[in-house]
């Protein structure tokens, strides 16, 4: 999928960013990994570390893009603190967990309108 069509790619860039001062400046060049890896028809064992923190912005950006459209077919905006409760539910319900922080700056990514794609 195009970066400029996929919601995903541009929540999990922008999360990368914000993230990047804490986690150190590699962390967007392991999203962009974790990115490429997510588009190529390589399967999981070709992540060289499948618990890396850029692969864990990227499965929770596309959960999260997933939670928010769902949400928003039954209400145009939904408040963030319902994305952000949402997703902290269905994390729990298909992981052992994940930190809050990044839940936090992927919900307000996506409610802040960076994974908006372009109306076509």
């Amino acid at each position: 999928m195009n970066s400029v069509t996929d919601p995903v790619e541009a929540v999990a860039r922008a999360a990368a960013e914000r993230m990047a001062p804490e986690y150190g400046p590699r962390l967007k060049t392991d999203v962009e990994a974790a990115l490429y890896a997510r588009e190529s028809q390589r399967g999981p064992e070709q992540y060289i570390d499948p618990v890396a923190l850029g692969s864990l912005i990227v499965s929770i950006a596309t959960l999260a893009w997933t939670i928010y459209s769902d949400l928003r077919k039954k209400t145009p905006d939904p408040a963030p603190e319902v994305a952000a409760r949402t997703l902290r539910v269905e994390l729990r319900r298909h992981t052992d967990g994940t930190p809050d922080k990044i839940t936090e700056v992927v919900v307000a990514e996506i409610v802040s309108g960076t994974g908006n794609a372009p109306e076509e």
